[in-house]
């Protein structure tokens, strides 16, 4: 039952969205061709010292393929992570989600919150925080100087059309 006074955050405009996700050059068919290649060299390799006598070498070359393998699946599972960053004109909300699933939200005013950086004379922008009222988070810890200082530009924008309000268009 409502009340009349609840505000509709569901059907509220997003000034701004970014869904980040780690970065990984390689993708399956380019892990597969890696891994077959890996495969094959060792197995060559392997045969020639079994051909020499040292038969306990040939083992050893598929453990090292093995656990290049496993490395690999390692870095595959943890590129599941991401983070989602989402401002309307009522709030920001910053979702992370790791790579074993678990779900950490944050809440913020945008007329209250504050973007900091953590800037490198070489590199450029290191960290982006959101501060507000005392709390302070690291986000877009994904990207990399140069997609950072873009991030901070497009969410600087979203957080000043935020605090300036909707914008009434009875076109629409």
């Amino acid at each position: 039952m409502s009340t009349g006074n609840e505000i509709e955050r569901d059907s509220e405009v997003q000034i701004f969205s970014a869904l980040l996700t780690p970065h990984r050059s390689l993708n399956r068919t380019g892990f597969l061709a890696v891994m077959l290649f890996l495969s094959a060299v060792s197995f060559v390799t392997g045969l020639v010292f079994l051909m020499m006598g040292a038969w306990p070498v040939f083992g050893f070359f598929g453990l090292d393929v093995l656990v290049i393998w496993w490395a690999f699946k390692a870095n595959f599972r943890s590129a599941r992570a991401r983070e989602e960053i989402v401002v309307t004109t009522s709030e920001l909300r910053v979702r992370r989600v790791s790579h074993r699933g678990q779900v950490a939200e944050w809440t913020f005013n945008p007329l209250w919150v504050r973007l900091d950086t953590e800037v490198d004379e070489d590199f450029g922008i290191e960290h982006l925080y959101l501060i507000s009222r005392g709390r302070q988070i690291q986000i877009a810890r994904f990207l990399g100087p140069d997609e950072k200082a873009s991030f901070y530009k497009g969410l600087i924008e979203a957080l000043n059309a935020a605090k300036r309000g909707p914008t009434y268009n009875p076109v629409t």
